[in-house]
């Protein structure tokens, strides 16, 4: 992988850009803004990671900034979802803890010299792409007034189980790389 700036970078940065601007939406009670832009912030992560791995266009820079753009989002979305209570609070905090959690072992280990490479699993494309439909589902709603009735707890509890068993994977890997 190169270092130098490419375009999914560029995209990648211009997402992190857009969380300031929905989060703001989401605290005026533009609800309809706030589904726009990030439903438009999901598309751009699929989209820069495909022109990334279809034209070789992947870095080191974007290795690192893809997972902190969609990391800031998703951290950003849920708390404010959660402020505003159209999440529950526990999930937000799993979610966030979950984060946390995997930042702090990886931060660990490069201060024992001993660096976790980052690579992406399954299970953690999954739990993302769960907790991005979710928040748009539920901006959705908001934005467009309607109730998701039961397949809300459905995706709640979907949503919380893809977070742990992520988690979960990302942790053995760590405790198997750190030789616990």
């Amino acid at each position: 992988m190169t270092t130098y700036t490419s375009l999914p970078n560029l995209i990648t940065l211009a997402r992190l850009c857009l969380v300031p601007i929905v989060i703001a939406m989401i605290s005026a009670g533009r609800w309809t803004e706030a589904c726009l832009i990030f439903i438009a912030a999901g598309i751009s992560d699929a989209i820069d990671g495909w022109l990334a791995k279809t034209f070789n266009l992947q870095t080191e820079l974007g290795a690192y900034l893809d997972p902190l753009a969609d990391k800031a989002l998703l951290i950003s979305i849920y708390v404010a979802l959660a402020v505003f209570g159209a999440v529950p609070s526990w999930l937000t905090i799993l979610v966030v803890a979950r984060d946390v959690m995997i930042i702090g072992a990886f931060m660990i280990s490069w201060l024992m010299n001993k660096p976790v490479a980052i690579h992406p699993l399954w299970i953690s494309k999954a739990n993302t792409t769960a907790q991005i439909g979710f928040a748009a589902a539920v901006l959705g709603a908001k934005a467009f007034q309607f109730t998701l009735g039961p397949l809300f707890l459905v995706c709640t509890l979907a949503v919380a189980a893809l977070t742990l068993a992520s988690l979960a994977a990302y942790l053995a890997g760590w405790a198997r790389h750190m030789s616990l």
